[in-house]
């Protein structure tokens, strides 16, 4: 069972699996995870149904499940599932798709 079919975003959230990035070196030195920046990249896994608006109609979502997307360094809350990390973030945190 994947992270989709486990984890059912509300209204304009979305689920984003954030894309490793490879071992850093800089001037020959290791750099440790603690000191590394979060990865600010991701692929959309799961997909809210859509905000609801004043007359109660769902707002069409802009990603879809495999959109990679960038998001706010800061952006959402997250969370822990099977071993596997996500974030969960409002739409409105993606700052952009990546083609």
């Amino acid at each position: 069972m994947s992270a989709a079919d486990r984890i059912k975003p509300l209204a304009d959230r979305v689920v984003v699996k954030a894309l490793e990035e490879g071992e850093q070196m800089r001037g020959g030195l290791y750099i440790p995870d603690t000191a590394k920046e979060k990865p600010q990249e991701g692929e959309i896994v799961a997909v809210g149904p859509g905000k609801l608006n004043e007359v109660g109609d769902r707002g069409e979502m802009e990603v879809k499940p495999g959109d990679r997307v960038l998001y706010g360094k800061y952006s959402g809350t997250e969370v822990t599932v099977d071993g596997d990390e996500y974030l969960i973030l409002r739409e409105s945190d993606v700052l952009a798709i990546v083609n």
